[in-house]
């Protein structure tokens, strides 16, 4: 990469990809000056039980539906390759150590951003890359602030404006598990595979 290119990097379990993702994305990369965003789906997530979740390489497999054609994204399968539980930090560990001329940002919505303080190894999370945060209207953008100066990293924290879009993965399992419209809340080609794979009790 050339020296002093922007890199985001946009973890999540993808549970599935929704058009929440998908705008974030899009937003990130135009409000950031990013030159590509890696898109991460969490492997063994060591913070939450994702027991009756689609196993990492089926969530990897809804990512790739979902981002693997889209200019400027690539979706990497580094946390669902690695053993062990999947940490923010290993990550960010292996694109600095292929791109260490570049600036990474971390791309999270507030919700995440609010925790990062319980995050493996958070200090060093926040030396690897910037945190660019998307605001939400049930996170007080003061409550973020907050958090990063208790870690002495207000300098590694940028808030970015995106349109309010209030559609979860929670909303769409829910929906499709409970047979209600839902296909619209996501990209084509995951509802095909959801479909297809009979996910989420399609």
């Amino acid at each position: 990469m050339d020296a002093g290119s922007r890199i985001g990097v946009f973890g999540s379990s993808f549970n599935p990809p929704t058009l929440g993702h998908e705008v974030l994305l899009a937003e990130a990369g135009w409000r950031l000056g990013l030159e590509r965003t890696i898109v991460v789906p969490t492997g063994e997530a060591w913070h939450k039980d994702t027991s009756g979740s689609p196993p990492a390489p089926v969530r990897m497999a809804l990512a790739e539906a979902a981002f693997g054609s889209e200019e400027g994204l690539e979706v990497s399968a580094a946390e669902v390759e690695r053993e062990g539980p999947s940490y923010t930090c290993d990550t960010l560990e292996e694109i600095r150590s292929l791109n260490p001329d570049s600036q990474i940002y971390f791309l999270a919505g507030s919700d995440a951003a609010l925790g990062v303080g319980g995050w493996h190894r958070p200090e060093r999370v926040l030396e690897l890359a910037k945190f660019a945060v998307a605001p939400r209207s049930d996170v007080a953008r003061q409550a973020v602030t907050e958090a990063f100066e208790s870690l002495g990293a207000v300098d590694r924290l940028e808030f970015f404006e995106m349109p309010r879009v209030e559609i979860s993965s929670t909303l769409v399992r829910e929906r499709v598990a409970s047979n209600r419209p839902w296909k619209h809340l996501v990209p084509h080609e995951v509802a095909e595979m959801i479909d297809n794979e009979d996910l989420y009790g399609s």
